[in-house]
C-alpha cells in the first residue's frame, strides 16, 4: 500500500456497535436518524437520551470542493478530509451520528467525556495520515449539549472485520494493508474496543473505524479482535508515519483532548512500536479480546 490507507473514496459516517450515550450502548447502533427538530428515538438506541445518537444533523464540515480542509467545528478544529461528495461552499447538511456528553455512562476505569476521545481518534488519524476515522468534530449547539458529530457511513453491517477475513482480505493487498494500519492504529491509540463490527465497509468498499470512546487510556487497555498480524512485521511506511509523529509531537489539536500522562503514553507506544516493528502479540493476565467479539 502506498499513500494512506483506505483512500478509495469518502464515506458518509458510523454504524453498529457505538459506544455512545446512555446505557445499554453497547449492541448494535443506529441507523440513520429522523430528520425533524426534536430528537427523535431511532433504532437501537436506549438510556438517558434515546434518539439522540444518529440524527439528521447541519455539518459542521465545509468547503468547496471534496476534502477541503476549511472546515470547522465548534471547537474551530478543521474536518476536511474526504469529507464529502460535492461542495458548494458553505454548510452542507449530512447525516452524522452524535454523541452528546450528557449520555455517556460513567465508567470506573474511564475519566469522564468520551466523546473528546472520539474526536481524538480522529485528530490522530489524521496526524498519521492513515484516513481511518470518518470526519469527527466537537460541537457544542447540539440538541443536547457538547458532543462529538461524525460522519455518517452508509455501510453493509453485514460485513465487517471476521466477514472480511473470511473474503480473504489479508491476502489482498489493497484491503490487508488497510487492516494492518488498523491494527498499528489501535495498539498506538491503546484501543480497549475493537469490536468486529467497529470495521464498516462503505459503499465504494472503503474500510472505516468506528467507536473509539474507549481509546488512549495512559495503562494498557489493549483488547482487539485483529490479533491476526501479530510477530508480523509492521510495513516501512506505517513505520515512517510513526516515527514522523514521535518526532514533532503531537499536534496541539489532538493534545488537548487528551490528559499529559495519556500524551505522554501515546508518543511512548508509537514510538516503541515503530522502533520494535513487530505487531504485538497479547501479553498480560487481561483478556485480549472485547466483548461482545461483533
Amino acid at each position: 500500500m502506498s499513500g494512506r490507507p483506505g483512500t478509495t473514496g469518502p464515506g458518509p459516517g458510523p454504524g453498529p456497535g457505538t459506544t455512545g450515550p446512555g446505557p445499554g450502548t453497547t449492541g448494535p447502533g443506529p441507523g440513520p436518524g429522523t430528520t425533524g427538530p426534536g430528537p427523535g428515538p431511532g433504532p437501537g438506541t436506549s438510556g438517558a437520551v434515546a434518539g439522540c445518537r444518529s440524527r439528521r444533523y447541519t455539518s459542521p464540515i465545509e468547503g468547496n470542493s471534496p476534502g477541503a480542509g476549511a472546515g470547522a467545528g465548534d471547537d474551530g478544529a478543521g474536518a476536511g478530509a474526504g469529507a464529502g461528495d460535492e461542495w458548494s461552499g458553505g454548510r452542507v447538511p449530512v447525516q452524522a451520528v452524535y454523541k452528546p456528553h450528557r449520555g455517556e455512562q460513567s465508567l470506573w476505569d474511564f475519566p469522564d467525556g468520551l466523546y473528546r476521545r472520539e474526536v481524538a481518534a480522529y485528530r490522530l488519524s489524521e496526524a498519521l495520515g492513515w484516513g481511518l476515522v470518518p470526519p469527527t468534530v466537537l460541537r457544542h449547539d447540539g440538541p443536547f449539549g457538547s458532543g462529538s458529530v461524525q460522519l455518517f457511513i452508509d455501510a453493509d453491517y453485514g460485513r465487517h472485520y471476521f466477514t472480511l477475513l473470511e473474503e480473504g482480505a489479508l491476502g489482498d493487498e489493497g484491503r490487508g494493508d488497510v487492516l494492518q494500519a488498523f491494527c498499528a492504529f489501535d495498539v498506538v491509540a491503546n484501543n480497549a474496543d475493537r469490536k468486529s463490527g467497529h470495521i464498516l465497509v462503505a459503499a465504494d468498499e472503503r474500510l472505516w473505524g468506528i467507536d473509539h470512546g474507549l481509546c488512549f487510556h495512559a495503562q494498557t487497555k489493549l483488547r482487539t479482535v485483529i490479533w491476526d498480524f501479530a510477530g508480523e512485521e509492521v510495513p516501512a511506511h506505517l513505520v515512517a508515519d510513526l516515527e514522523r509523529l514521535v518526532s514533532s509531537g503531537l499536534p496541539d489539536a489532538l493534545g488537548e483532548l487528551l490528559s499529559g500522562s495519556e500524551s505522554e503514553a501515546l508518543l511512548y507506544r508509537a514510538a516503541r512500536l515503530a522502533a520494535e516493528g513487530v505487531f504485538p502479540e497479547p501479553t498480560g493476565d487481561r483478556p485480549p479480546y472485547p466483548w461482545p467479539l461483533v
